[in-house]
């Protein structure tokens, strides 16, 4: 008879993340229980605790590794034939093209009513993504494609602004949605940076849509 192969506890946590990643895109994130996602995996609901304290702690991991697996700065650091400013649009385009990813962020939206979650995304979010932005709005400012005094405060500012525009976070209506957004592109392109177009008002519309379908369920 053979022996169970034993999986080392990195080879446990992708199995688990890859599980939970499954079933929250084909069940959605409320419906999936720790189980479900343990019964996928191939594992006892114990071996989940020892890697995550909760599924929501999951949900944050598995967004973070989407992230790196697939980061649209990194695709984009190397490319001379766009300017500063063309990076970043290219960044912003990657970004609403990864459709998983965006599935999955969607259904997070509900989770960053606990204050202890939202304050972990904000963190994680000003850690990685603040470094990241202001690398291309420098890398705009010496080629001349960005004009702009305020790099350090809009590369802090840009990693905050999907939080501020969740109506989990700070309640709004679809009106009112769209006249942060209306807001928050003329205070960017104030500032020298052009980059919320239409694309931008369709996925807001998407996060009302989904955070209401929550609050009805």
């Amino acid at each position: 008879m053979a022996r169970p192969v034993k999986k080392s506890p990195e080879q446990w946590k992708k199995e688990i993340l890859d599980a939970a990643g499954e079933l929250f895109l084909s069940k959605g994130y409320e419906e999936t229980a720790i189980s479900d996602i343990m019964d996928l995996a191939g594992g006892a609901k114990g071996m989940f605790y020892r890697f995550f304290q909760s599924k929501e702690e999951v949900m944050h991991a598995l967004g973070d590794r989407m992230f790196l697996e697939n980061n649209p700065f990194e695709t984009v650091r190397g490319r001379s034939d766009l300017n500063g400013m063309q990076k970043i649009r290219a960044v912003l385009a990657l970004d609403r093209a990864d459709v998983k990813r965006e599935e999955i962020s969607m259904q997070a939206v509900s989770i960053l009513k606990d204050p202890r979650i939202l304050a972990a995304a904000v963190e994680a979010n000003r850690r990685v993504l603040t470094p990241l932005w202001f690398e291309l709005i420098e890398e705009g400012r010496r080629d001349g494609s960005i004009r702009t005094e305020y790099a350090k405060e809009l590369s802090e500012l840009l990693p905050l602004a999907n939080f501020w525009l969740m109506p989990s976070v700070f309640p709004a209506d679809a009106e009112e949605l769209q006249h942060k957004c209306r807001f928050l592109a003329k205070m960017l392109s104030a500032m020298g940076l052009p980059i919320i177009e239409d694309e931008t008002y369709g996925r807001v519309e998407r996060l009302l849509g989904d955070c209401n379908d929550k609050r009805e369920d």
